[in-house]
């Protein structure tokens, strides 16, 4: 009787702790976010489905969030982060790579509030205590995306709709950034890897966003002979020139199926909420945040959607083992001996990594036989042009 009694005691005292852990008091936080645009992008869709998972999560109220949204990339962003501090916020997200500098400007003259900027560059080395970097491994995500492309282009081979072509995939970039060049560059060696013969052509838009634009380009790889694009731009404009065309689709940030039922594959993206939790955790906790934070596929900052139905056979087998190899380590994205820049291996490497107006290489980052993304700084720093992707313009 005394063992029963025990292990009841033991048992409520368990459930007590995960209570009180789930109910911790977070009256002493308020957020304030900062979006590009609004719902109708994909990018900041998935970054407002995140900070609503983590509020919700949490147990905050909705008077402690304010979210502004349609912020461009100017002195705006530092007058709304203004605003959000004379409205009470504690912590405050901002989420494009063109908010950084007034982020930064915002968190000098506001100490007591901390400030998170997704996708910049700049924390690890301006090392002010309210200032944070945060990304995630996306590149894993995109390398598995990937796979899935390359298994549609095999299948394609096989039922005889090249015809006798090079399979040549498409990608609709935003601008010729590292993120974005860290982006199609793991797409398409995740294509490769179940392909060989996969090349791809690049062409860039100059905005993160406008439909029109990214719905031309897709035209453009298309009108090319390209039979798969993919994008890193913010708008269903390449998805549907992809429906409309019949051509299959890999997109980013969210599924597309809805919307293109007969040529969605997967798409990949970020999901934000584990760090929303953790830096408003750390908010509501008195402890310090990170400068640079990376999430990954092993902390959950990095996914898949579902398939759609217009997949290759034995593709969630081939993503899916992949997917163990990358968390087991025993398969690394950017594998030096899966690529050639100019014809040549490479064995060394000096990246950017602590940014400067000049954009000056600073950081020797191969490491084990691979290029090491996102290891010294979170935001991505590769900015290799590998042999087999053309890029067709390069204004942007």
């Amino acid at each position: 009787m005394k063992k029963i009694f025990a292990v009841v005691l033991a048992l409520v005292l368990c459930l007590s702790v995960f209570a009180c852990a789930a109910s911790a008091d977070v009256s002493n936080v308020k957020l304030g976010v900062i979006l590009l645009h609004d719902e109708d992008s994909t990018y900041d869709l998935n970054f407002i489905n995140g900070v609503y998972e983590a509020v919700e999560s949490l147990g905050l109220t909705e008077d402690q969030l304010i979210i502004k949204r349609n912020i461009p990339e100017s002195n705006e962003c530092y007058e709304a982060a203004l605003d959000l501090v004379d409205e009470g916020c504690t912590i405050i997200f901002a989420d494009s790579f063109g908010h950084e500098t007034f982020m930064l400007q915002a968190a000098k003259e506001c100490p007591d509030v901390e400030f998170c900027h997704a996708t910049g560059t700049m924390a690890h080395t301006e090392k002010l205590a309210n200032f944070h970097n945060a990304f995630a491994a996306i590149y894993e995500g995109r390398y598995l995306a990937g796979i899935a492309a390359g298994m549609k282009l095999n299948e394609l081979k096989q039922n005889g709709q090249l015809k006798g072509e090079v399979p040549m995939m498409g990608y609709v970039g935003a601008f010729t950034y590292a993120e974005v060049i860290s982006g199609y560059t793991s797409f398409f060696l995740g294509a490769r890897s179940v392909c060989p013969t996969a090349t791809m052509e690049v062409t860039f838009t100059g905005s993160w966003y406008d439909e029109t634009a990214e719905k031309e380009g897709a035209n453009k790889l298309i009108a090319n002979g390209c039979k798969l694009i993919s994008q890193h731009a913010d708008s269903m404009g390449a998805p549907t020139a992809c429906e409309t065309k019949g051509v299959p689709n890999v997109s980013y940030n969210g599924s597309t199926a809805a919307a293109c039922p007969n040529t969605f594959l997967v798409s990949s993206r970020i999901d934000w909420t584990p760090y929303f939790k953790h830096a408003i955790e750390c908010t509501r906790d008195g402890k310090a945040i990170e400068a640079d934070w990376t999430g990954t596929i092993g902390t959950g900052s990095v996914v898949l959607t579902d398939m759609g139905s217009a997949i290759a056979e034995g593709t969630e087998k081939a993503v899916e083992d992949a997917k163990k190899e990358l968390e087991a380590g025993t398969r690394q994205v950017f594998d030096v001996s899966t690529f050639t820049v100019g014809g040549q291996s490479l064995s060394s490497y000096q990246a950017d990594v602590d940014t400067d107006p000049a954009y000056t290489p600073d950081t020797e980052v191969i490491e084990n036989g691979a290029f090491q993304e996102s290891k010294f700084r979170s935001a991505p720093y590769f900015d290799l042009r590998i042999d087999g992707i053309n890029l067709l313009d390069e204004a942007y």
